[in-house]
């Protein structure tokens, strides 16, 4: 497998398995034609990682816990305080 982003239109259209199975190892790929991006091929997993950031950044109390977090504010507790009653 070659070290690389971008995959041209011709090699799709003649290794499409072997492509698809770049794509999922790397999480996407760039197609071009005639030297310009035309369209992009991501995997199943980074769709769905994409899709879960979407959901969290539209959740405003998740948003404040992230930045709380990263700023130090949050408190963190270990997970075996879950089994506390």
């Amino acid at each position: 497998m070659k070290n690389r982003s971008t995959v041209t239109v011709t090699e799709l259209q003649a290794q499409a398995p072997r492509i698809m199975r770049e794509t999922k190892q790397r999480g996407m790929l760039a197609v071009t034609r005639d030297g310009r991006v035309e369209a992009f091929l991501v995997s199943r997993d980074r769709v769905m990682a994409m899709i879960e950031t979407m959901e969290l950044l539209s959740n405003p109390k998740a948003v404040k816990a992230v930045r709380d977090f990263e700023s130090g504010k949050a408190r963190m507790h270990a997970v075996s305080v879950l089994d506390e009653d």
